[in-house]
C-alpha cells in the first residue's frame, strides 16, 4: 500500500502574461480542477487561482500529485488556445512540487499560505470573499448551497464545464456557473486539522502571506482582469486607437502612466496584464 503525503504545489508567477483573462476563464479553471477533483488519484485540500499563478494543497502519491497538475495544466492549454489563439500556454510554466510535513502545524500554515494569497496581493480582506478557490469553504455556515449539476440538462452541462466529462450526482454547481468545490473538498476534514475558528483565523493572520501585506504597500488594489477590461477603451478615449500594438512608444508610455494614476497600479502588475516586460515597462514609464 502507497503511503501518502501532503504537497503544496506552486506554479511559477508569469511576469508578462496571465493565466485568468477574465471571470470566464476563471470558471473554466475552477471547473477543470473538479473535473480532475472526480478523476485523478489525489486528494485537494486547499487551492487558489490567482491571475497569473494557481497553488493547491494536495494529498496523494508524489507520481500522482505531478499527473494531476501536469493534467491541469494541459487541460487549461487547450481551452487557452481556443479562446486566444496562444499554442502551448503554459509549456514554460514552472511548477514547484514541495512536501509538506505531517509533524506540528505544518499542513495548517501550507492550507493558510494558499487561502490567503488573495489578500496578500490586496483583493479582499478575507479568503471567504474570494470566490476562486477554497476561500469561502472553511468556518462559513452562510455559504450557499448550490444547484445539484444533474438537475441540469446533459447539453447544458456540456456548456457549463466546458467538456464532456460526467461528474458524480453529488456534485453541485453555483449561481456563477462553476462546480462548488464543497462538492469534492471534504469540508469537514480540513476543518478538523484547524479544530476551531479561533485556530484557523489565527494561522490566516500569521501566515507568511499577511506578513508581507502588512510589509508592502497595499497597492495594487483593482484586479488585474478589471484593468484588463478598462484598457481598450482607455486606449480609444486617450489616442482614438483600436489596440495597443497601433500605438507609438510615446503613447504606450502614457498609457502606462494613466493606467498607474487611474488604478493604482505598480510596474509588475501593469507588465504582467499588458505582456510588456518589466524593464521595457519601466522604460516607457520614464520616457517623456
Amino acid at each position: 500500500m502507497k503511503r501518502l503525503f501532503y504537497y503544496l504545489v506552486s506554479t511559477d508567477h508569469l511576469s508578462e502574461r496571465l493565466w485568468f483573462r477574465d471571470d470566464e476563464d476563471f470558471k473554466v479553471g475552477m471547473n477543470y480542477v473538479a473535473i480532475l477533483a472526480a478523476s485523478a488519484n489525489v486528494r485537494i485540500l486547499a487551492f487558489i487561482l490567482m491571475s497569473n499563478h494557481v497553488h493547491f494543497v494536495l494529498e496523494g502519491d508524489p507520481g500522482d500529485i505531478a499527473a494531476f497538475v501536469t493534467e491541469f495544466k494541459r487541460r487549461y492549454s487547450k481551452y487557452y488556445q481556443r479562446k486566444y489563439g496562444i499554442r502551448e500556454f503554459l509549456r514554460e510554466n514552472g511548477v514547484d512540487i514541495r512536501p509538506v510535513g505531517r509533524d506540528g502545524e505544518a499542513l495548517e500554515r501550507a492550507i493558510a499560505y494558499v487561502q490567503m494569497n488573495c489578500v496578500a496581493a490586496n483583493i479582499c480582506a478575507h479568503p471567504s470573499q474570494y470566490p476562486w478557490g477554497t476561500g469561502p469553504l472553511f468556518f462559513n455556515a452562510a455559504r450557499p448551497a448550490g444547484t445539484p449539476l444533474h438537475s441540469l440538462s446533459r447539453r447544458a452541462q456540456v456548456r457549463a464545464l466546458n467538456s464532456n466529462a460526467i461528474l458524480p450526482r453529488s456534485f453541485r454547481i453555483t449561481d456563477a456557473g462553476f462546480v462548488d468545490p464543497a462538492s469534492y473538498i471534504d469540508v469537514p476534514s480540513v476543518e478538523e486539522h484547524f479544530r476551531k475558528p479561533s485556530r484557523y483565523n489565527y494561522h490566516l493572520q500569521n501566515s507568511s502571506k499577511a506578513k508581507i501585506r502588512l510589509q508592502e504597500s497595499a497597492l495594487p488594489a483593482f484586479r488585474d482582469q478589471s484593468i484588463l477590461a478598462a484598457t481598450p477603451d482607455l486606449i480609444r478615449s486617450l489616442f482614438r486607437m483600436n489596440s495597443m500594438q497601433e500605438l507609438s512608444r510615446e503613447q504606450k508610455g502614457e498609457l502606462l502612466r494613466q493606467l498607474r494614476f487611474r488604478f493604482s497600479a505598480d510596474v509588475a502588475q501593469l507588465s504582467r496584464i499588458l505582456g510588456i516586460p518589466y524593464k521595457e515597462a519601466v522604460d516607457l514609464m520614464d520616457s517623456i
